[in-house]
């Protein structure tokens, strides 16, 4: 199963690991399952970073290194693509940019969404997977 991680589930897997399932930690451990994490995330981790809701104890670049480093994840860039897929989504989808973004890589991919948002749970036109479970 080829994944891509919400930023929440990268976020958890370093520091918050009882938040994911024992399926998810499964397939996050899983060395047939390829990572990715998308550089929209980064953008996520950056805004949280510097509103204070994230806190590190080294500068988050260097977090996101480590991070990427521990789970083996390759990086997704934002393509064309995927900005102009995140806004020709089958409506009805909700605003946020950042998660149109990341059901738009994962779709033209063929990626499977690791993530614990209700939204890209119950949205039928991506194949996600319930971190929580």
């Amino acid at each position: 199963m080829n994944l891509l991680l919400d930023t929440h589930v990268l976020v958890w897997s370093q520091g918050e690991p009882h938040k994911l399932g024992p399926t998810s930690r499964s397939a996050l451990l899983d060395p047939d399952n390829p990572r990715a994490f998308h550089t929209i995330s980064t953008l996520e981790i950056g805004r949280l970073a510097a509103g204070g809701q994230l806190v590190f104890q080294s500068d988050p670049w260097t977090w996101i290194q480590n991070a990427l480093v521990a789970l083996q994840s390759t990086t997704i860039e934002l393509t064309h693509q995927d900005a102009l897929g995140a806004y020709g989504l089958p409506e009805p989808f909700h605003k946020d940019p950042c998660d149109r973004i990341l059901v738009s890589a994962a779709r033209h991919r063929g990626l499977v969404l690791l993530t614990a948002d209700e939204r890209i749970l119950g949205y039928r036109h991506v194949t996600s997977l319930d971190a929580r479970r």
